[in-house]
């Protein structure tokens, strides 16, 4: 467990190691960890809860019956589930939740397809472990706001713990609320899954202009369009400078992208690959055809083999009670 400490802020990441993954049941608590004078746990439901995902949740309710009815706790946080094969390719959500008796428990009931949990090359389960981290943002200064508006608006009954969250706030319905018309179309079930997994982009943009949220949220669908229907085939020059300069664009517009840039990056060194790609399939080409060559003069070589050797056998046959003669020599008659 790692944390640092400012005045205002205290951070934490806690990681969890799953071993034996495949025997785990319905669902699973971590160790509980200690954090501002709070204990949390994340909870995972490894064959989804009651959906084809893996759910995960961060529970602030360890100690819920040490805590009293009254109690809050607010948070930013993120879950990720660890790729143990290329870390960048880590699976990471993150959200924040004003977390009390009556909701003791925040997170994603969608985190990961299982098909692509349980797939083995993509290296979130090796060796039957899985892990899963925790970091934690506990502002004072937030936290604070939202205990006070809590407290003005609920009573101190606590209620018993709750597996799914309530629902978040969409980018369809970010969208209608805000009034945005020119996004296009083809962009909205991209963005809409995105943002389901990275709410803080939704965040971002709610004190920003009408025409300033549509643009930023055009560049950050016309990056996802490209990634999401172009083929490692298609990142010749042209392409890789054209997603370049959707990149560039979209930088200017403040998002956190950091669960996206590996891909974009990714992405941008496919050019080589390509270029190398087609070299490979050349040379691959050319060796079939000499192997080809080689086979067919062996074939040859094998038959002129038989051919000598049963040339030398009737060679043998004609060869006996055979007196050689010089050609030349003339035929005579018996006289002088």
């Amino acid at each position: 467990m790692e944390n640092e400490n400012t005045k205002q802020k205290m951070f934490e990441k806690f990681t969890w190691t799953i071993q034996d993954f495949s025997k785990l049941d319905y669902n699973e608590y971590s160790e509980e960890f200690f954090l501002h004078d709070h204990l949390w746990r994340i909870l995972i439901y490894p064959r989804g809860n009651n959906v084809d995902y893996l759910s995960i949740y961060l529970d602030g309710g360890g100690n819920v019956e040490n805590l009293g009815g009254a109690w809050y706790k607010f948070a930013n946080f993120k879950l990720t589930l660890i790729n143990q094969i290329n870390h960048k390719m880590s699976r990471t959500m993150e959200t924040e939740h004003l977390f009390s008796a009556k909701e003791i428990d925040w997170g994603f009931l969608q985190f990961i397809p299982l098909y692509e949990l349980h797939n083995p090359n993509n290296g979130f389960i090796v060796n039957d472990t899985c892990i899963v981290e925790a970091e934690i943002l506990v502002s004072k200064l937030k936290e604070q706001n939202q205990v006070d508006q809590a407290h003005n608006k609920t009573n101190d009954k606590p209620t018993k713990h709750i597996d799914k969250p309530l629902p978040q706030e969409t980018f369809t319905t970010f969208v209608e609320l805000m009034g945005l018309k020119d996004i296009q179309q083809d962009f909205i079930p991209l963005l809409e899954e995105v943002c389901a997994q990275h709410p803080l982009l939704i965040n971002s943009q709610k004190k920003r202009t009408l025409m300033y949220v549509e643009w930023a949220f055009t560049a950050l669908g016309r990056v996802l369009h490209f990634l999401k229907t172009k083929k490692v085939k298609d990142m010749n020059e042209d392409a890789c400078n054209h997603l370049q300069n959707l990149w560039e664009e979209l930088e200017t517009f403040k998002f956190d992208l950091t669960w996206l840039e590996p891909h974009v990056q990714s992405a941008l060194k496919m050019k080589n690959y390509v270029e190398r790609s087609v070299q490979v399939k050349k040379k691959k080409e050319n060796i079939c055809v000499l192997e080809k060559e080689i086979k067919m003069l062996k074939e040859k070589i094998i038959e002129t083999k038989v051919n000598l050797e049963i040339t030398r056998r009737e060679l043998t046959k004609i060869s006996e009670a055979f007196v050689e003669c010089d050609l030349d020599d003339g035929l005579g008659y018996g006289g002088r």
